[in-house]
């Protein structure tokens, strides 16, 4: 008996010490890094948005940026980054839908416009672009208080998971204030004063690419090679 039990002790003694596997479930380690990994893309865009937002503060909607590059430059490095770490975002689903109101853009035309509203006794209000993605409409409009607007009516089709193609069908402005809106097949447009002459964009097709897009704002270029930064407008425009 005292031999046997001799033996079995040595036998356990041999016998080789297997540990814990230190990966029990792979999947579930690969999860968390994932997570891990959306989490630190997630700060890394918020970080990002919160420094194109105070660059862009006090901009004037783009007037001042016209004049400073070292600015505008430094605004489309923080924009082309949002774009990098969005590069697997849908941004043309239903959230798409909404009143944009204009923060900040390097688009001449409209830019010109806002400055000039005073030589039609006005001024400049909200720039907007409102976009319906069920109805496939886009608006892009320029509002002149306390009635006036000038805007271009689109159709739009989704194309992929951030473009959004678009066709101009029409125009309509009203300057003044007892004026009705009138409408033109869009092969070019001339916004005119008594001494100046802008001729809009000749085209009528293109797209556009939300870069970004959240509760709060959206960043957009365009086929032009524009920028535009929009929030959500407290208030839903209408024709």
């Amino acid at each position: 008996m005292a031999t046997a039990l001799s033996l079995t002790a040595i036998s356990n003694f041999l016998t080789p010490f297997n540990p814990p596997n230190p990966n029990p479930n792979p999947t579930l380690l690969k999860s968390r890094t994932l997570t891990l990994t959306r989490s630190s893309l997630t700060d890394q865009s918020l970080s990002a948005k919160q420094n194109l937002l105070d660059l862009i503060s006090d901009q004037d909607r783009g007037l001042k940026t016209q004049t400073d590059p070292s600015k505008l430059s430094e605004i489309i490095k923080v924009i082309d980054s949002m774009a990098v770490l969005g590069t697997d975002k849908v941004t043309t689903g239903p959230s798409l839908s909404a009143t944009w109101r204009l923060l900040w853009t390097t688009e001449k035309e409209q830019l010109f416009i806002i400055k000039n509203a005073f030589l039609f006794g006005t001024r400049a209000g909200d720039v907007l672009q409102v976009i319906d993605v069920e109805k496939g409409v886009l608006n892009n409009v320029i509002t002149f208080p306390p009635h006036g607007v000038f805007f271009v009516r689109s159709t739009i089709e989704i194309a992929s998971p951030q473009r959004v193609n678009f066709r101009i069908l029409k125009l309509g402005w009203c300057i003044n204030i007892d004026c009705n809106v009138g409408f033109a097949r869009f092969t070019s447009a001339v916004l005119r004063g008594e001494s100046w002459e802008l001729p809009l964009p000749p085209f009528g097709q293109g797209w556009f690419e939300s870069v970004y897009l959240d509760d709060e704002i959206r960043v957009v270029k365009d086929i032009r090679g524009d920028y535009l930064v929009v929030d959500r407008a407290p208030y839903s425009w209408k024709e």
